[in-house]
């Protein structure tokens, strides 16, 4: 069986049928007519999916709905999120801008108080709403600034205090011929369904930095069987669209915004948080993309917003740090991930990836890397720890209370990310270029991690979870109750 984190690309070729020549008068007018109809883009927002599957050389569970997309389209296999969390990597995503720099990178900000995106930002939905497209989102959008639903959205929502806005849009409520941008949630690594044949928890595999016990062996499981139905999802929604006659006309995009739970994936810069499937697909009309086959080339996530606004022919504004990958020089010779506070638990790492290497920089050296966080009560995570105590093998570093101030990984000969280089002579250059990049790259983006989180976001935080907030930061409301 293949190891379900070393991912190998997928080699698949479309071939294109030869379009005939018409020479009928009345049909060439309505063949114009057909060209100048807008595309409609549809989101397939897979949540906490990690590509555990075939098309990314995982064979373990079978996806025949992602294959498909993936032979009409083009299949990125190194897409990379620049945040190991939802909500910054949602914020991200939906402006085309590092949640750093316009100050939207701490999880679940901007619930409880009023926060604004910067004058200048747009968000997807608006821009599309702007060109006459019809705008929905079904599941939740978990943005961090305030918003009134009806500017970026049709049809209506729920809204919990502390999550977000959730939509219950659909395509069917546009107007007749209406172009539509839409976003469907699949729940992905959260979905409790189960499907027809799941996998057992003895057929998959362990990676090294965790033991090999039965809770982990059984979350592995569960997310592979989630892929599962993710998949048969996907299949419903292109059934849909056939149906109700857009097929021949939707781009699909089908995607992640972080990994998965499991304890030093999700929430972290390690691969296994980064990793992301994305696939642009045009399955029901291939002129509408006129691209297929493998990208193997460093993609940031972030790079989705205006590839998206690009192939609905859509000016991409100039504040956007989003790139179009379909543009003729396209490259990225590094891509930046940033991780600060989730939920109570105040953190700061950044890190560079190349299609090589990894560096990571710590800047809180003063707290364990595993402090406490949302998960820390959870059997899943009480069994690692119990595993490590009783000396169980696995690649634990991690679980230290000490971390290092860097990180140095060589990814082509350690992809699981254990063996820390950082100290390493030999990889002295390597060191001393990734660093560089990013000492660059904070002072050029203005990163707002370098700045203390406001004492009114603060409070909020702590207003909520109460006692779980040990980080000093929190000390001044402490003393207050």
């Amino acid at each position: 069986m293949k190891c379900n984190r070393i991912l190998f690309p997928l080699r698949s070729v479309l071939l294109l049928l030869a379009v005939p020549l018409v020479f009928s008068t009345c049909y060439s007018t309505q063949k114009t007519a057909h060209r100048s109809k807008k595309v409609n883009i549809l989101w397939l927002f897979g949540e906490d999916i990690d590509p555990w599957m075939p098309v990314y050389g995982d064979s373990t569970v079978e996806t025949p709905n992602i294959d498909f997309l993936a032979r009409n389209g083009v299949t990125f296999t190194n897409c990379f999120s620049m945040s190991p969390v939802c909500s910054p990597a949602r914020s991200g995503i939906f402006t085309g801008a590092m949640p750093t720099t316009i100050g939207t990178h701490n999880h679940r900000s901007g619930r409880t108080i009023t926060k604004r995106l910067p004058s200048h930002v747009q968000v997807v939905p608006e821009i599309f709403k702007q060109h006459g497209y019809y705008t929905f989102s079904e599941g939740k959008d978990d943005f961090n600034w305030s918003y009134n639903w009806d500017d970026y959205w049709s049809g209506s929502y729920t809204e919990k205090k502390h999550f977000g806005k959730s939509g219950t849009g659909s395509w069917k409520n546009r107007k007749d011929g209406q172009p539509f941008f839409g976003v469907i949630e699949l729940y992905g690594g959260k979905n409790n369904k189960k499907p027809a044949s799941p996998i057992s928890p003895d057929k998959v595999k362990v990676m090294p930095y965790y033991p090999d016990i039965p809770s982990v062996r059984q979350q592995i499981a569960d997310h592979y069987n989630q892929i599962k139905v993710t998949d048969g999802e996907i299949g419903e929604i292109i059934n849909e669209l056939k149906k109700d006659g857009l097929y021949e006309n939707t781009i699909i995009i089908f995607f992640s915004d972080n990994g998965y739970k499991l304890l030093r994936d999700k929430q972290f810069l390690y691969d296994a948080g980064l990793h992301m499937p994305m696939i642009i697909s045009a399955p029901g009309n291939p002129k509408l993309l006129k691209k297929s086959g493998v990208r193997e080339d460093l993609m940031s996530l972030l790079d989705l917003t205006a590839t998206t606004l690009q192939l609905a022919k859509i000016k991409v504004p100039e504040y956007m740090e989003s790139k179009d990958v379909f543009e003729k020089g396209y490259q990225r010779d590094f891509v930046i991930a940033a991780r600060d506070r989730c939920d109570f638990t105040i953190d700061r790492i950044r890190a560079v990836r190349t299609t090589q290497f990894k560096y990571i920089k710590n800047f809180m050296t003063d707290r364990p890397l595993m402090q406490l966080q949302y998960r820390s009560h959870k059997p899943a995570v009480k069994a690692i720890f119990k595993a490590n105590k009783e000396g169980v093998p696995f690649e634990n570093d991690w679980l230290s209370d000490q971390r290092p101030a860097e990180e140095l990984y060589d990814l082509k000969n350690d992809p699981f990310e254990v063996n820390n280089l950082a100290n390493d002579p030999t990889y002295a250059s390597q060191l001393k270029e990734l660093r560089g990049i990013l000492d660059q790259w904070i002072v050029s983006t203005n990163d707002q991690g370098q700045y203390p989180e406001s004492k009114e976001q603060l409070k909020a935080v702590y207003d909520r979870y109460g006692e779980r907030c040990i980080n000093p930061e929190f000390a001044p409301f402490r003393t207050i109750n």
